[in-house]
Order: C-alpha cells, then sequence, then structure tokens
C-alpha cells in the first residue's frame, strides 16, 4: 500500500521553530561565528598550524573578477608605415605580437601590401589593407556545432 507522505514543512506548520528548539537557534552564518573558517585569526591557536601548512589560506585565488579588462596593446596602421623597416626585418609578415602589440587600428593611410599577423584588428583597417592587397591575419575562433556537443542516449 502507498503512503503519501506530506513534506516536512507542512508537519512543522504553527511549531515556531520548526524543530531548531530555541528561536536564537538555525540562524545566518553569525549562530557558527561566520562561514568558512572565519574565526582563525588572533587568537584561534588550535587553528594556526593548520593555516600554517596550508601557504594558500590568505590571499585571493581562483575566480576572475567581474568587469576586469584584458590589456589592450593598440597600435595604428600609420606608425607601421613609417617604421616599416623594423617591422620586416623578421620576414614579409609583420607579425605584432612579437613587437608587444595585440590589437591594430585604422589610423592612417596604407602605402604599400601588408601582410599583418596580429590578434585582432578594427574593420576598418581590414578593409584598407585588403583594398591594396595586402592581409589580415587573425587567430581563428573554435566554434563548437551543435550536433558534436548533443549524442543520441541508446
Amino acid at each position: 500500500m502507498v503512503v503519501n507522505k506530506r513534506k516536512k514543512f507542512s508537519r512543522q506548520r504553527g511549531s515556531h521553530t520548526h524543530g531548531w528548539g530555541s528561536k536564537k537557534k538555525h540562524r545566518g552564518a553569525g549562530n557558527r561565528g561566520g562561514r568558512g573558517m572565519a574565526g582563525t585569526g588572533k587568537r584561534a591557536d588550535q587553528i594556526k598550524t593548520l593555516i600554517w601548512k596550508d601557504r594558500r589560506y590568505f590571499g585571493k585565488y581562483g575566480f576572475k573578477k567581474k568587469g576586469v579588462k584584458k590589456d589592450v596593446r593598440a597600435v595604428n596602421i600609420d606608425y607601421i608605415e613609417e617604421n616599416l623597416d623594423k617591422f620586416l626585418k623578421e620576414g614579409d609578415v609583420i607579425d605584432l605580437g612579437k613587437f608587444g602589440y595585440n590589437k591594430l587600428l585604422g589610423k592612417g593611410i596604407v602605402k604599400s601590401k601588408l601582410r599583418i599577423k596580429v590578434d585582432s584588428a578594427s574593420n576598418k583597417v581590414v578593409e584598407k589593407i585588403k583594398k591594396k592587397g595586402g592581409e589580415v591575419i587573425l587567430p581563428k575562433k573554435e566554434v563548437k556545432e551543435k550536433s558534436e556537443e548533443v549524442k543520441p542516449a541508446e
């Protein structure tokens, strides 16, 4: 015989404390002195030895903060045109990553046919270089197809 058991919170209705004893108990983290390893400060002698062993106890580790932007080191195309001999020392492809730049911007006039390898570039500069017969080499972003991710259950 199947018996439908009522949920615990409905059985606790009217009990005022829902089975936690005194009113003061079962409050937030303040009831137990804080969250995590709170209270392991100056006077927690019994826990100090545990903290000494854990070198990563103090400080922040793990997640990246929200709103932190990647450091953009940009260079305009006019600067590259002015210092072309410096940039073309290593070959016919200019790798801006080796010179410490990660973005190419379009201020200036493109005078010569250039092949530039860079992490990111503005649409304006890509058009200018293509008009002169050059090319901007950008890293390919891998896009997973949905058919690979979802597998049918057997």
